[in-house]
């Protein structure tokens, strides 16, 4: 039977509800227990023939005669109920075999029983209608295979999947164990503006948007709050963190979203040696908290939390590989080994930046890690502290894990005039068609004149918990974007 067929004769359903004046879609339950609490004082309620309501989803439906058995499901548990024509009214009964199909939520009173087969069960004596379903839900066995198909109905996916909802159930612990950490070693939760005048604290393309109240474009910001946290450390906030939504208006992959969750916190008189270790802590509480382990499979790659973190240098990795020096080098040079190594930029004019970006990214596949990479030049950090060994590159390190960079951290740059020269740099390169250059944010800078203490940041998305799933992304959010259904 088609579903246009199905949805037909469950529309028939609710006419005979309504025949019988029952209430299809009621306002409220009047439900005394979940089936999870039902379940775990079963035996002194039998005892006791002590009256339960339970309220579930009709997940399965089978007898005949005068006997009907379903198993309901409230996201807490499931539990089989059993309708007896002899133990209940008769036109209730009936209503029941008539109009109840497999989806519909309902709501049934009666006692706990054990079946003949050891069954825990609810005997039931009055049953309510609370929602009747219109579509069939795919069959539990199969369920839903085809992966657009379950990333457009996860509501489907999540009921018959039980894989699905425990994944989500340890996002959310895991977010839980972030925050947790956090504010353990005395960091507030605060949030920041999500439309801005002016997107900063990372190098992406922003979504743009109006703001018809003002009369101007705002932006959906590219960091939870960097610039905004750092001016909370400027007015006394010692330490804070935000986890939060942030958007990139730029390509999809296996570990790239437009839209996804990221945490980020800083901590004023610390710098990115004592971040690292703070970090390594996180990823371990994290991997431990959630997990119960610190060992992990992801994309090919065996990465052991537990053990000690390398530390690469980045340029020693480009001149053992590439046999260039990204700080010395030309343009040309640049141009050329990127080009050699077919890891171009697309899209963007060839540059020194660039190109040197994309050789590293070319040698990090291989890292396993988890390692921290430093020694980034400064021309690929406009927000970092400069080395006072060596003012070429910056105090920052990137968390390497299974060839991918999983979280960035650094000591804050606090000098407003060398934060001005380097978005001045920034802006530069703006202007010859790089769309991802950060912007001169001259408000951030007049803040920074105030006075902004010695700080460390650090930020990591959602991607670190689809490598702990070795997933690819989309298919650890909830409701990821997809274009929508052809009608044609």
């Amino acid at each position: 039977m088609s579903e246009v067929d199905i949805r037909a004769e469950r529309l028939k359903k609710l006419e005979k509800l309504k025949e019988a004046g029952m209430e299809a879609y009621p306002a409220i339950s009047s439900r005394t227990a979940s089936i999870s609490q039902f379940l775990a004082d079963f035996e002194k309620r039998e005892k006791d023939a002590e009256s339960a309501t339970l309220a579930g989803r009709v997940m399965s439906l089978r007898g005949q005669g005068g006997i009907v058995f379903a198993d309901i499901f409230d996201g807490s548990g499931r539990v089989q109920i059993l309708l007896q024509k002899s133990e209940m009214p008769e036109a209730l009964f009936e209503l029941f075999k008539d109009a109840a199909d497999t989806g519909d939520f309902v709501e049934s009173t009666g006692i706990a029983f054990t079946t003949k087969r050891g069954e825990k069960s609810l005997k039931v004596s009055s049953w309510q209608m609370l929602s009747k379903s219109l579509l069939p839900i795919p069959d539990e066995w199969f369920g839903l295979k085809d992966e657009e198909k379950r990333l457009r109905e996860r509501e489907i996916d999540l009921l018959l999947n039980a894989d699905s909802r425990d994944l989500f159930v340890r996002k959310s612990r895991f977010w839980s164990a972030c925050r947790k950490f956090l504010e353990a070693r005395g960091f507030l939760e605060i949030e920041t503006p999500v439309l801005e005048t002016s997107p900063g604290g990372a190098e992406a393309r922003p979504f743009i948007t109006h703001h018809n109240a003002l009369d101007m474009e705002v932006y959906l910001r590219i960091s939870a709050g960097e610039l905004w946290q750092k001016r909370l450390l400027i007015a006394g906030f010692p330490k804070t963190f935000e986890i939060g939504r942030i958007f990139r208006n730029e390509g999809q992959s296996r570990e790239h979203l437009q839209d996804y969750t990221q945490v980020e916190f800083y901590e004023a008189y610390s710098d990115y040696q004592g971040g690292m270790k703070l970090v390594q802590e996180l990823y371990r509480h994290l991997a431990h908290e959630v997990y119960k382990k610190y060992t992990f499979t992801i994309n090919g790659h065996e990465v052991d939390f537990a053990e000690e973190w390398k530390t690469i240098d980045f340029s020693e990795s480009i001149k053992e590989h590439f046999g260039i020096d990204p700080i010395k080098c030309s343009e040309r040079e640049a141009i050329d080994a990127a080009r050699e190594a077919k890891m171009l930029p697309s899209g963007v004019e060839p540059n020194r930046e660039r190109s040197i970006d994309q050789l590293w990214k070319h040698i990090r596949k291989g890292i396993a890690g988890p390692a921290f990479l430093v020694g980034v030049p400064i021309f690929l950090e406009p927000l970092a502290k400069r080395s006072p060994q060596n003012p070429e590159i910056v105090e920052r390190f990137q968390v390497i894990i299974a060839g991918s960079e999983v979280g960035k951290g650094f000591s804050e740059l606090n000098d407003p005039i060398d934060q001005r020269k380097r978005f001045e740099e920034q802006q530069k390169m703006r202007d010859k068609g790089d769309e991802e250059a950060q912007r001169l944010d001259v408000d951030y800078v007049r803040a920074m004149e105030y006075g902004m203490p010695p700080a460390f940041g650090f930020g990591v998305s959602e991607r670190l918990f689809a490598f702990l799933e070795d997933k690819p992304i989309h298919e650890v959010q909830l409701f990821p974007l997809l274009r929508p259904k052809s009608t044609g």
